[in-house]
């Protein structure tokens, strides 16, 4: 007898259809798993074989063999185990193998026979909906799942109560969907002192959602200041936050099912390596410009980075997904994010004060912020100095205006880039570009004499429309004029040279 239970492969964020096939037939005792398992999958033997003699029951002395179809496509990861199991139940008539065929099951089977979370059941719930089935999942993550749609879902905490529900003999309750997590803003912007220019790009930065490089001294604030961003930037749309957390799902880091509105901000340590930033590994996980998608990417302490870990980000930056390729698959992750760094002029940090900079100034600034390369430095349309604040700006009171100000403006703006039919100006591209953000006749002049001036690439001229096209949304300015042109190249630094 042959029973078919389905499943899902997880390839980046696509859930592929899997059918587990079970064979139970005469022959030498043996139990086989075949259909390129990797060696998470290939243990499920033992899980399932312990979990079902929690149960009192034994395998029977026959051939089994369990195939995982298409025998091409890899299998990886711990929630094959249920599907296994219940596969292997309906061919022992344990079960009703008909009940099994309008549903998916994921989860991982401890040696007790409970079903335990595995990675993942967000996309297995939206390829449930897409295929017309119900889901059988983890009750730890049922919450989780029913964020997808009101799919038939069965969330069971082990073998057993799932075999009872699926008899009849008792009901398992239906999950309702996971809480919405509080608003959690981080510092207030009225907490930095000083820094006016650094806080207008910041507010520039949010309304456009712009990359933003902050240089400056040890101690200046710049840190403070990119943890103030999330404060400023808009909520999260619903559907938008129903893709941060198919991300947070496939890594694993979805806790409880509790969607968020708060825009990601990830702050990867500067050893990171280029798996951890972009993605990938032996099973190919998404990395930090991932998990950050639709947020914040705050990387500081920017030169300390590997280069090569730093210029894995250009395509990401440009393209807004990353492409890990690996010999047996290739995954695409999203990676939409807003790059956020900071870093000191020099290596000692005190580029300009004679009493503190080290003997090798000039020459160790360039040195220095050579380590990031050109092409980089290209893709960050705002260039900030934030210098070293003063005992007397210290001493001054909190400054009056704060985050909930900023923010009611950046909000104001984006209204102004949702009727434009994208997200941000950072989007601007092509004909809506040319619509959108050609400046008047004297803002053009400008552009164009600071272009050969600055030697500017065609990105460059390209980003400085789009954040003179920001700026003129922040002043409620219809057109770019001169003065938008102007402020935004201020932003606008060329890398220095030895």
């Amino acid at each position: 007898m042959v029973a078919l239970v389905s499943t899902v492969a997880y390839l980046g964020l696509e859930a592929r259809s899997v059918e587990v096939q079970c064979q139970v037939a005469p022959g030498m005792p043996r139990f086989a798993i075949v259909g390129l398992p990797d060696k998470a999958v290939g243990e499920s033997r033992e899980r399932v074989q312990s979990a079902l003699a929690a149960m009192g029951l034994a395998l029977p002395p026959k051939r089994i063999t369990i195939n995982l179809s298409p025998a091409d496509l890899p299998k990886e990861g711990s929630h094959y185990d249920l599907p296994i199991a219940l596969a292997l139940l309906a061919a022992m008539g344990v079960t009703d193998a008909e009940q099994l065929a309008d549903f998916i099951a994921v989860g991982e089977l401890a040696l007790d026979g409970r079903i335990v979370a595995s990675p993942g059941v967000l996309l297995a719930a939206i390829h449930a909906s897409e295929e017309e089935m119900g889901l059988i999942c983890p009750a730890a993550q049922g919450t989780e799942a029913r964020w997808a749609s009101d799919v038939p879902l069965c969330a069971a905490p082990d073998l057993v109560s799932l075999l009872n529900h699926l008899k009849g003999t008792s009901r398992l309750p239906d999950p309702e969907p996971g809480e919405v997590a509080e608003p959690d803003h981080g510092p207030d912007l009225k907490s930095v002192k000083g820094q006016e220019t650094a806080k207008r790009a910041l507010e520039i930065a949010a309304a456009g959602g712009h990359n933003l490089l902050m240089i400056g001294p040890p101690g200046a604030g710049k840190s403070l200041l990119a943890s103030c961003l999330p404060g400023i930037l808009p909520q999260l749309t619903s559907a938008e936050a129903l893709e941060t957390s198919m991300v947070a799902s496939v890594a694993g880091t979805l806790e409880g099912g509790r969607i968020s509105r708060n825009r990601p901000f990830r702050a990867p340590h500067h050893s990171a390596s280029m798996a951890a930033l972009v993605g990938g590994g032996l099973k190919v996980k998404p990395g930090e410009v991932s998990l950050a998608h639709l947020g914040v990417l705050f990387l500081d302490e920017l030169p300390e980075f590997q280069r090569t870990v730093l210029d894995s980000l250009r395509q990401p930056l440009e393209t807004g997904k990353v492409d890990v390729a690996r010999a047996n698959a290739h995954v695409s992750f999203p990676a939409r994010v807003q790059l956020v760094a900071a870093m000191n002029p020099c290596r000692c940090g005190h580029l300009g004060d004679a009493a503190l900079a080290c003997s090798r100034a000039p020459r160790c600034a360039a040195d220095y912020q050579s380590k990031v390369s050109g092409p980089m430095l290209d893709r960050i349309d705002l260039h900030v100095e934030v210098n070293a604040v003063s005992a007397a700006d210290l001493s001054l009171p909190p400054a009056a205006e704060g985050s909930a100000q900023v923010a009611a403006r950046v909000a104001q703006a984006r209204t102004h880039q949702t009727a434009r039919g994208i997200r941000s100006n950072a989007e601007l591209d092509g004909d809506k570009l040319e619509q959108y953000a050609t400046p008047d006749e004297a803002g053009r002049k400008l552009l164009m004499q600071a272009a050969d001036a600055m030697r500017l690439s065609a990105r460059s001229y390209t980003r400085i429309l789009r954040v003179a096209r920001t700026i003129a949304d922040l002043a409620g300015s219809k057109g770019v004029t001169r003065i938008h042109v102007a402020e935004a190249l201020s932003y606008r630094r060329q890398a220095p040279r030895a």
